[in-house]
Formats: structure tokens, sequence, C-alpha cells
């Protein structure tokens, strides 16, 4: 199973439902990404990837000043799990992979 992708997902927080694009690599070994949304683009830090559960950190300036924490469990070309701002309450995300063309 691979992780690797572009991912759209959803975020339901209080303040409403956010819609960040994150693009998970492999390189190597390792795993690194970039997430987009609110006119921004950020790198995703520490990602690990343990069978089929993600966890990243991301730091996002817009709509506010926040480090996130996510933690995802991928099936297929769904994922689901829960992300954290700080000392605020988890907020519950799932996304779904884009299919892209093998041309």
């Amino acid at each position: 199973m691979t992780v690797e992708g572009v991912w759209d997902l959803t975020i339901a927080t209080p303040v409403g439902r956010i819609k960040p694009v994150v693009e998970l690599i492999r390189n190597g070994g390792e795993f690194t990404g970039v997430a987009h949304g609110a006119g921004e683009e950020v790198p995703l830090q520490n990602v690990v990837v343990d069978g089929d559960r993600v966890t990243w950190k991301q730091a996002v300036t817009k709509p506010l000043r926040l480090n996130l924490t996510f933690a995802v469990t991928v099936e297929g070309d769904a994922l689901t799990g829960m992300s954290r701002a700080g000392r605020l309450p988890a907020s519950k995300v799932t996304g779904r992979r884009r299919v892209t063309g093998t041309d």
C-alpha cells in the first residue's frame, strides 16, 4: 500500500470546514510533502509513515498562525483521522486521493 499522492482533505473545525490539498512524496526511503490552502503553501514536517498510518506537522499563518499536527489512516484512496491545532480540540479529517492519468 502506498500513501503517496495528492490528497483533497476536508477538516471539520469549530469555525467551519477547511479544504486543503496535501501532497505526500516518497524521496528514497523518506517521505516529504507540501500542503496548499488559504492562499499559502507550507512544507510538511516530520512525516512518518507506519503501515497505513501517517503523521505529520505543519505550520500555517492563514486564517490564524497555528502549528498543526495530523494523524490519519489511509485505506485505498481514502483517509480518515484527526488534526489538532495547539490546545484546541481535535478536528476530524477526511480525504480522497486524486486519480491521475497514466500517460
